[in-house]
């Protein structure tokens, strides 16, 4: 069965989803999570792409990110596992590849669902029982949107600038938004997007893309769009030293 086409467009975020070997672990030392984050950093600048949220999970990692440019998210991603999987295989003393075929993306209608994408996202060491709280979590993004954390690597989605006047009242907000879990229909529209590389948004939004890429991408995932809650206000780079 050939490969779905990757649909590569300039200025949509994209929710990005590797994993490793047959769902092997990829990290297995705080040093491994940061040598990641480091060169996801220093290849973002390279190609071109604004990271907006991430989660290192144990086997896989997930990423929201915009292109700058039409190449630029499949050069990061290249460019970064080939980098990575050369170090564990060094340091660990293995050979072989580690991550699990090509990388999983899907193009985000932001107003409708970015937001729900930042949960989605920083929300997965919660579902995963590894922590109660995302704060808990040391390898994603919620420190920064949530607390304020130092972390040079995010860029500021303009939606999340959006949550509030100030910094304080934006972290708020943003804290807010998960005071309610996700709904499994929500989960379930974000899973086959990324799944089947399809674009996450309303039937609009798949016709403006199919006509961006004067093609075909095949029907969105159908569901029920899960609603933000009501007390939602609606509308850099890190180094080593997390």
């Amino acid at each position: 069965m050939p490969r779905r086409p990757r649909i590569n467009l300039a200025g949509y975020p994209q929710h990005v989803v590797q994993r490793g070997h047959n769902r092997e672990a990829c990290f297995f030392a705080d040093e491994d999570y940061l040598f990641y984050l480091h060169w996801l950093r220093e290849g973002a600048k390279k190609y071109g792409c604004d990271i907006h949220a991430y989660a290192l999970m144990t086997n896989h990692v997930h990423l929201l990110m915009t292109a700058q440019r039409p190449d630029a998210i499949s050069r990061l991603m290249q460019s970064l596992g080939r980098r990575y999987a050369q170090y564990v295989n060094k340091i660990y003393h293995r050979s072989g590849g580690v991550w699990e075929g090509r990388y999983k993306a899907s193009l985000i209608d932001a107003e409708a669902y970015l937001l729900t994408c930042y949960r989605y996202i920083e929300l997965n060491p919660v579902r995963a029982d590894m922590v109660r709280d995302p704060g808990e979590y040391r390898w994603s993004s919620y420190r920064w949107h949530g607390h304020g954390e130092r972390n040079e690597l995010i860029t500021g989605h303009p939606l999340y600038t959006a949550l509030g006047s100030s910094e304080a009242e934006r972290r708020a907000s943003y804290r807010a938004l998960f005071r309610a879990q996700l709904d499994e229909a929500a989960l379930d529209e974000i899973r086959k997007a990324s799944s089947r590389g399809l674009p996450l948004g309303s039937d609009r939004f798949r016709e403006q893309v199919e006509a961006a890429l004067g093609r075909r991408v095949g029907l969105r995932p159908r569901g029920r769009r899960e609603a933000e809650p009501s007390n939602a206000v609606l509308p850099g780079q890190m180094g080593f030293d997390l």
